[in-house]
Formats: C-alpha cells, structure tokens, sequence
C-alpha cells in the first residue's frame, strides 16, 4: 500500500502521516505504541484495512506474531471472545489482502519486465 504515489492514495497517505505523527507525539516506545493501538482497534472491532496499516507498522518497529497473541491474550478477559474471534478473522483479511497485493506487484512487474525484454 505504501508504494503507491501520494496523488494515488491521499487518504491513505494522510493515514500513514497520521500514524507517524502519533509515533513521534508519544512518549511511549514506538512497540508498545503500536501494541495499544491494536489493542484500541480491537477495542473497537476495527475493519481488517486498519490492521493492516497499523501491523505494516507494528513490523517496522520489530514486532511480531508472538507480540499480537499477547496483546489480544491480555484484553480478552476485558473486550470479550466475541472481539477477539472478529479482530483474529480481522487480521487474518488483512494479511491475505497484504499477500494478494504483493503477488500482484509481482506479477506487474514481471510483465514489465517481459515487455521491456522484448523491446530490446
């Protein structure tokens, strides 16, 4: 999402600055940060496009898998199973989109390439 031109994503890019300014605002560790702000979408029950732009950052700053388990291991007794099993289906949407993404930058790529092969 993030290798899209400005002019072509404007609100994802202000999205983006948004989470940036957030990160800089904070006087938390840019980890736990990220960690609350999951926490807050599940809180929320959040769409899958929000955790996917908060879990691009969350691995920017070096979390991973093993850290969302724990932070929706800590809030379930708090926002219920109901919120968990929509923010785990959530996240899930989310990545699959990630993937399907990334194979399709591929794939364009490689027909760039192909023409570009041709031509020369």
């Amino acid at each position: 999402m993030s290798d899209l031109p400005d002019d072509d994503a404007p609100v994802l890019d202000l999205l983006a600055r948004m989470t940036a300014d957030s990160l800089d605002a904070s006087t938390l560790d840019p980890e736990t940060l990220v960690l609350v702000r999951i926490a807050a979408l599940v809180a929320v029950d959040a769409p899958p496009v929000s955790y996917a732009l908060n879990l691009e950052v969350g691995g920017e700053v070096g979390l991973d898998a093993e850290d969302l388990r724990g932070v929706l291991t800590a809030i379930a007794p708090i926002v219920g199973t109901a919120r968990i099993a929509s923010a785990t289906g959530n996240i899930v949407k989310a990545l699959a989109a990630e993937i399907e993404l990334e194979d399709l930058e591929i794939a364009l790529e490689e027909e760039i390439e192909a023409e570009e092969d041709g031509l020369t």
